[in-house]
């Protein structure tokens, strides 16, 4: 039986990874373990939370002493616990290094201590830089060009030092832009959709003609799971969809599918080191058989339509609710 260790659970990715793994493989243990920051939500996960093959531990990946004790329990490990918003690790670059890359280190430790099968470290596209012409491979140089982009291209970088001195069975995914459901509303999708049906302004940076290419979460996360399965322990694995979205675009659609006019969008000033394009070449993973199932255009209607219908998941987040939710009930000294 496979148990999992799975950082950051309580977050998008990691929250919509779990919902993957017990939808496809009944017979499993996942260990969640998840500081509970702003964008981690515990109403993410809420029908699990009485499943015997769940566990919640509210915890920090950087207490050595708690991951330690978790590792005995579980054969996988996939570290999801990351500072992860650009905007974010420009004001307060700190706490990006802290958790991304120490809090890495620790639980590499603890995996080499107790011999885990599988270590699963989630990457970014971002580690790349910008891109002008053509795409990445995963033998392309990193280039991080913010505080953000430079902690995961440190802890990515960690990763693949313990499968080289240690022989670690690791495996690095670098994936891109993701959107779906349950993504705290502060990335462009979800703060647009949220904005849009709340008849709020898009703020836009710069022209809008930044480019990303963009993946619906549950695609990404059948990708996670066949590089867990038949990823080659060291490698690094590009997963992308080919949609190359400008910003612009992404934001004509929102508007479109929420029924509002453009008289929403307003720019507003470029943020600093702001990347013009990434695009990934995703060879690699394809030849392991994976390739993205859901259309941009649809999945992104049915992302607005999924928010429009569960306003009491995002409403709380917006208001302010949650963090004093979270703060009475959840948050304890770390």
């Amino acid at each position: 039986m496979k148990k999992y260790l799975i950082t950051g659970g309580a977050g998008f990715i990691g929250s919509n990874f779990i919902r993957y793994l017990f939808s496809t493989y009944p017979d499993i243990r996942i260990v969640n373990l998840d500081k509970l920051t702003y964008a981690g939500n515990l109403d993410n996960l809420k029908d699990f939370e009485h499943d015997s093959r769940y566990r919640f531990v509210h915890g920090d990946i950087c207490d050595a002493g708690l991951v330690d004790s978790l590792m005995p329990d579980v054969n996988v490990v996939v570290n999801f616990a990351a500072e992860s918003h650009v905007d974010r690790s420009i004001g307060s670059p700190d706490e990006f290094i802290k958790t991304d890359i120490f809090g890495c280190f620790v639980l590499l430790e603890a995996a080499r201590k107790h011999g885990v099968d599988r270590f699963m470290q989630i990457s970014t596209d971002e580690v790349y830089g910008s891109i002008e012409n053509g795409r990445f491979s995963e033998t392309d140089a990193l280039m991080p060009s913010s505080p953000y982009s430079a902690s995961k291209a440190g802890a990515d970088r960690l990763v693949y030092s313990y499968y080289v001195t240690y022989k670690l069975p690791v495996v690095i995914p670098r994936s891109s832009n993701n959107f779906g459901p349950y993504q705290f509303p502060e990335k462009l999708i979800s703060l647009f959709i949220t904005n849009a049906l709340d008849e709020k302004a898009l703020p836009i940076y710069g022209d809008g003609r930044n480019v990303r290419d963009w993946l619906y979460v549950m695609d990404n996360c059948e990708a996670l799971d066949l590089i867990l399965n038949k990823g080659r322990d060291g490698e690094v694995y590009n997963v992308g969809a080919g949609n190359e979205k400008m910003n612009i675009d992404i934001t004509t659609q929102i508007l479109r599918d929420t029924g509002n006019s453009e008289a929403l969008m307003t720019y507003v000033e470029d943020r600093k080191g702001h990347d013009r394009r990434y695009a990934l070449d995703i060879g690699k993973i394809t030849s392991l058989g994976w390739t993205p199932r859901h259309n941009f255009e649809s999945a992104l209607s049915e992302t607005v339509a999924w928010y429009r219908d569960n306003r009491w998941w995002w409403e709380k987040l917006k208001s302010g609710e949650y963090l004093e939710y979270y703060q009475n009930h959840y948050k304890r000294k770390l």
